[in-house]
């Protein structure tokens, strides 16, 4: 896949998926646009034409500077991975706090919203100007596709993610926009916490995945990338689990 000349913009890019996706993106020759929450590792090791903005992709403001900032540095913006996301400490729903509920609500589900309602708008006039189809991926989860006990609110965020790529994708399908979603079972990265490190709890944690382990960072970036890949032009509207074969079942 080659990304030349291509504007990336990716939020929580500082780890996890959105650090490993902006490695690949810039490999493949692409300008990138970062934004975390926090600074520590954004951009780091990094080459090349690299934006950095830090923020809280709960506020719009921040989705909105992003976006200017793309078209600032770089005069463009083609692909949107709204990677940015938080999830809560399991419990049940009823021993669930309204911060926290409030809290995975606002960065999961309207930090989405918030991203495409900037990118969208700027997309479309660039496609009109140009006819050089954008592309958008929103990482939600396989929380997002099914039940997910003691991970209520998250996983009701993750369904609100589906459910807002599915929208964008058929409101701009013939405004050279593509919207799809990734949505990964656990996987190697923080949120994993103590599995990752630990195969009793990873044994725990993938006991229902036929594969029976984590998804690499990897094996999840390479499918951002091929969802965002122009060569990819007639898929949108997606929900893609990487899965490990729990969707089978």
């Amino acid at each position: 896949m080659s990304f030349a000349g291509k504007t990336v913009l990716i939020t929580g890019a500082a780890g996890g998926f959105g650090a490993a996706a902006a490695k690949q993106f810039s490999a493949a020759g692409a300008k990138l646009v970062l934004g975390d929450i926090s600074s520590d590792g954004l951009g780091a090791g990094l080459s090349g034409d690299v934006a950095t903005l830090v923020g809280d992709v709960s506020d719009p403001a921040y989705s909105a500077a992003l976006v200017k900032l793309a078209l600032d540095r770089f005069g463009s913006l083609d692909i949107a991975i709204n990677n940015a996301g938080i999830v809560h400490t399991p419990a049940k729903v009823p021993n669930l706090t309204e911060a926290e509920c409030r809290r995975v609500v606002d960065v999961n589900l309207l930090g989405v919203f918030w991203a495409m309602q900037a990118q969208l708008p700027t997309m479309e006039t660039q496609f009109a100007e140009t006819g050089e189809a954008c592309a958008i991926v929103n990482i939600a989860s396989v929380a997002g596709l099914g039940g997910a006990p003691w991970l209520s609110i998250y996983g009701a965020s993750k369904h609100g993610v589906v459910g807002l790529t599915r929208a964008a994708a058929l409101e701009y399908a013939r405004k050279g926009i593509r919207v799809n979603a990734i949505c990964p079972s656990f996987a190697a990265t923080s949120m994993a916490g103590d599995a990752v490190d630990d195969p009793e709890i990873e044994a725990h944690m993938t006991r229902g995945v036929p594969m029976r382990r984590l998804a690499t960072v990897d094996e999840v970036v390479q499918a951002i990338l091929w969802a965002a890949d122009p060569a990819n032009s007639f898929m949108t509207g997606q929900n893609i689990a990487i899965d490990g074969g729990l969707g089978a079942l």
